[in-house]
C-alpha cells in the first residue's frame, strides 16, 4: 500500500504519473450517456458520425470522472483527496472507445487553510493524454491535505 501524503510533504513542482491506462469502451460511453448526458453523440455511432464529433465520443463528464480515478489511484492523500473546487476544465479532444488514458498532474502551489487550519489547500493542474500523447483535457483544481500534526484547538 502506497504511502499517505500530508500537507508537508507536497510543494510546487512534484509531479504524479498515473499508475495505469484506463482504456474506454464503447459500452461505457453509451452506459454514462444514458445515465447523465444522454446528447445523440454519446449514444450512437450513427448520430455521432453526423455529428461535430464525426464519430462516438465520450461525455466529457465521464473522462472527468476516469481522470479523477486515476488521480485518487495515483495521490495517496491521508484520509482522501477533498476537493476545494475547480478553477479550470477543458476538454481538448474528443474521447473514443479504445482510447486508453493516463493522467500527469503537478503540484502548483500549496497554501495552509485560514478557515481549517488542520488542512492544507493545494492548487494541481492535472493532463490527460490518450494513447497517441494528445492531450484529451486539462484541469487546474484544489484539493485539501491535512496536516501531519494539526494545531491543537
Amino acid at each position: 500500500m502506497p504511502q499517505d501524503l500530508y500537507y508537508e510533504d507536497l510543494h510546487p513542482g512534484m509531479k504524479f504519473a498515473s499508475n495505469r491506462s484506463y482504456r474506454v469502451t464503447a459500452e461505457e460511453i453509451k452506459e454514462f450517456a444514458e445515465r447523465y448526458d444522454p446528447q445523440p453523440f454519446h449514444l450512437d455511432e450513427a448520430a455521432g458520425q453526423s455529428s461535430f464529433f464525426k464519430g462516438l465520443a465520450a461525455s466529457g463528464w465521464l473522462t472527468a470522472a476516469i481522470v479523477m480515478r486515476l488521480r485518487v489511484e495515483s495521490i495517496h492523500i491521508a484520509g482522501g483527496m477533498i476537493g476545494a473546487g475547480v478553477e479550470e476544465i477543458r476538454w481538448m479532444q474528443p474521447v473514443r472507445p479504445g482510447d486508453s488514458l493516463r493522467t500527469e498532474a503537478e503540484i502548483l502551489n500549496v497554501r495552509h487553510s485560514s478557515s481549517r487550519p488542520e488542512y492544507g489547500i493545494v492548487r494541481s493542474r492535472t493532463l490527460v493524454f490518450n494513447q497517441r500523447d494528445e492531450i484529451v483535457l486539462r484541469s487546474v483544481v484544489n484539493f485539501l491535505a491535512p496536516l501531519r500534526n494539526p494545531p491543537k484547538a
